[in-house]
């Protein structure tokens, strides 16, 4: 009998665990991964970028926990000997109408509690001298470090203290009753009194087997990026993202420097047609109609028809792609760019057609599951793991739980 099973090997999982076994250093923690090395999915495609918080709603989980996040990632990195850079971001406006959009992120980065600044045509020349912009808000704090480094070193810290890591194992069944949860894998039967699901692209799933009920649907969506040629690196210096359009959930376009020192170009966002589809041709017939017959999505598909369709333009015009990368710098050409990998956004959507903004997080019998965990929960993974940690309800059994 375990006293804490988690199921999922990405970077909340893990760094649930890692929190768990500091909090409880007596406990006897599980951790179940179905793939064959940690960081498989979303936080092994992940850009790699250390988010400040500007984006999010003050007050949100996202805000709190990305701003928090941030700097405890940092101090991680630091710690433990992990490649990072804080390099800065600029976001910019290339259009005057979008300067009124860049003055209310700048507010809200304000209300955030960031130490931002915006910067003029000139400033922005001088940083980035490839940039077409009429200004831009300056993110200083903004970083860059390789999140499945990260994760491994999560994973060595719970064994070091006594977790029992599990890869190659699926979970299969739930039971939940209070007091006990019984987890049927492809690896046999486990047993906890208590279970944390992080599960990712498959969250939704994971927390119906255990009998909890939600209003959500994972959908997945593929960003496809391309990455700038050796001798094209040069003319990224921050990390450069367009001032998002407030009407539209993901980001648009940007350059993303890595801590290998390639830059990359993207993401679009389109419908994959599989969960973990990573190219045009993945397709999973039980995930496609799930979605396909999914109320939710047809209303969000119904509101977002124009930005959809730009979306998948791009992604098979690699001319439309570079004409929206060209927006932030203008001297960029289809030979400039060699085509990178991509990766897949756990996105929760509700029946009436609502995305789930914020990270979601529910309670059951012996369990907490995390349904909605998107970008920036890398950057706030270290917070996402010690609030999960501090929700589990006190234990009776002292001697097991012995909190430090």
């Amino acid at each position: 009998m375990y006293d804490f099973a988690i199921v999922g090997g990405g970077i909340v999982g893990l760094s649930t665990g890692m929190a768990l076994s500091k909090r409880y250093p007596k406990a006897r923690i599980l951790v179940l991964e179905k793939e064959s090395q940690w960081a498989k999915h979303q936080t092994g495609h992940n850009s790699g970028v250390i988010h400040s918080g500007i984006y999010y709603k003050p007050g949100s989980f996202k805000a709190k926990f990305a701003r928090a996040g941030s700097n405890s990632m940092v101090e991680f990195c630091k710690e433990y000997g992990i490649e990072h850079e804080i390099c800065g971001k600029v976001i910019v406006a290339t259009k005057p109408e979008e300067v009124p959009l860049m003055d209310n992120l700048f507010q809200r980065g304000l209300d955030n509690g960031l130490d931002i600044s915006k910067i003029g045509k000139e400033e922005l020349k001088e940083r980035e001298p490839h940039v077409n912009g009429l200004g831009a808000i300056l993110v200083p704090m903004a970083g860059i470090v390789n999140y499945k480094q990260v994760c491994e070193t999560f994973a060595d810290i719970i064994q070091k203290n006594g977790g029992d890591l599990r890869l190659n194992t699926t979970v299969q069944k739930i039971h939940e009753t209070k007091g006990e949860v019984v987890i049927e894998t492809s690896a046999g039967t486990f047993r906890s009194k208590f279970l944390i699901s992080c599960a990712g692209l498959h969250s939704d799933r994971v927390t119906r087997s255990a009998g909890v009920d939600t209003d959500l649907k994972i959908v997945p969506f593929r960003g496809e990026y391309y990455q700038l040629k050796h001798d094209k690196r040069h003319l990224v210096k921050h990390l450069i993202y367009p001032v998002p359009n407030p009407a539209f959930p993901f980001l648009g376009v940007h350059y993303t420097r890595m801590v290998g020192g390639h830059v990359e170009a993207g993401p679009n966002a389109v419908l994959s047609f599989k969960r973990e589809g990573y190219t045009k041709t993945d397709i999973d017939i039980k995930d496609l109609m799930e979605v396909m017959t999914y109320p939710g999505f047809w209303k969000l598909a119904s509101k977002y028809w124009k930005e959809g369709a730009g979306e998948m333009i791009r992604s098979f015009s690699k001319q439309a792609f570079v004409r929206s990368l060209q927006e932030l710098i203008p001297e960029i050409q289809a030979d400039d760019l060699e085509t990178a990998p991509a990766g897949v956004r756990a996105q929760a959507l509700k029946s009436d057609g609502t995305l789930v903004d914020d990270f979601h997080i529910l309670t059951g019998k012996s369990s907490i599951h995390v349904c909605n965990a998107p970008s920036p929960a890398a950057t706030a993974s270290i917070e996402i793991g010690k609030y999960i940690t501090e929700q589990i309800p006190e234990m009776t059994d002292k001697k097991l739980y012995a909190i430090s």
